[in-house]
């Protein structure tokens, strides 16, 4: 089976199943949406009680996160989710999303079930998408995350942080960690550097275009997540010597990978199964990701391992309220 689309009008179709949108009453949930409630206090959604309230379709929808353009991963996660379909005993489906912000509505509003948000993103979905991560990608021997570097070109004048003053400084999303959250964070504490006063915000929309505006000079300068560099350098989308790294930051978890929170425990206990039992070598999945050095799925906890983008959203006066 060939990793499938949903396109079109085939999209409102499958996408149908239960909107998550259960009203509770009277019970802890810290931050998250009033749909959600916390009991145990791990910072996710509770698996709703009621059974009418669980959901167990019999299709599948997996979304990536789009730190690059969506048609980059066609082939990726296709022997993933062909062993997923193994595992589980359904169809499993590739929604191509075009934007965080889209990602983070479809789960929800209940078309999306299986999902990696990116790093800067998982602390919105967690609290207004009733997302539950459990696992991120990591090196064979258990190492995981990436940098935020801030990116110029040969002869651009530019070669250090400060240099920036004045010019342009491209970002990707307000919800990407490494494309906007951090560097505005870093460079507000570090270099007493705002957006407007001074410099230029631009906003490019991923990672990729970021890096190739660098590359080809359109930008001056863009802060990016350097797991993305490491892969388009590995694929000849760019030369290392194109661009020139001037700032480096501290390793933040890379992409969170979970569910809606509401899908049965058996349902879910599956889709963990199908990660943690993957066999990596010889995939189309290693094949991308080795690029970035990473070779496995590694069990994780939301409210150990993003407890620094918490405290960067905190820094930058982030909300997580629900629109």
């Amino acid at each position: 089976m060939k990793t499938k689309y949903v396109l079109g009008a085939l999209a409102a179709a499958l996408l149908m199943s239960a909107s998550g949108a259960y009203a509770q009453s009277d019970c802890p949930r810290g931050t998250l949406d009033e749909r959600y409630c916390d009991v145990d206090g791990d910072l996710i959604a509770d698996t709703p009680t009621d059974a009418a309230e669980l959901v167990d379709p019999d299709t599948l929808i997996f979304a990536y996160t789009p730190v690059e353009d969506p048609a980059v991963y066609k082939e990726v996660w296709s022997d993933f989710l062909d062993y997923m379909e193994e595992v589980t005993g359904k169809d499993v489906l590739f929604f191509p999303v075009q934007s965080n912000a889209a990602q983070i509505e479809a789960m929800r509003s209940g078309r999306l079930h299986i999902a990696g948000f990116n790093t800067g993103s998982n602390p919105l979905a967690v609290n207004c998408a009733g997302f539950s991560p459990f696992t991120i990608m990591a090196s064979l021997d258990g190492n995981f995350g990436y940098e935020m570097e801030i990116l110029t070109y040969p002869g651009s004048g530019i070669e250090k942080v400060e240099d920036i003053k004045g010019g342009v400084l491209a970002f990707t999303s307000p919800t990407s960690n490494s494309g906007f959250k951090a560097p505005s964070a870093i460079l507000a504490s570090d270099f007493d550097m705002l957006p407007d006063r001074d410099f230029e915000p631009a906003f490019s929309g991923k990672h990729d275009n970021s890096i190739l505006g660098v590359a080809n000079q359109d930008y001056p300068a863009a802060s990016i997540a350097n797991s993305v560099l490491s892969r388009m350098i590995s694929r000849g989308v760019i030369a290392e010597t194109d661009v020139i790294s001037i700032y480096k930051s501290q390793t933040f978890p890379t992409t969170g990978f979970g569910t809606a929170h509401n899908l049965t425990p058996e349902l879910r206990a599956n889709i963990e199964k199908a990660f943690f039992d993957f066999e990596w070598e010889g995939t189309s999945l290693q094949a991308e990701f080795e690029k970035s050095n990473e070779g496995q799925f590694l069990p994780m906890t939301y409210q150990e391992f993003w407890e620094v983008i918490r405290k960067i959203d905190t820094a930058n006066g982030v909300s997580y309220a629900c629109e």
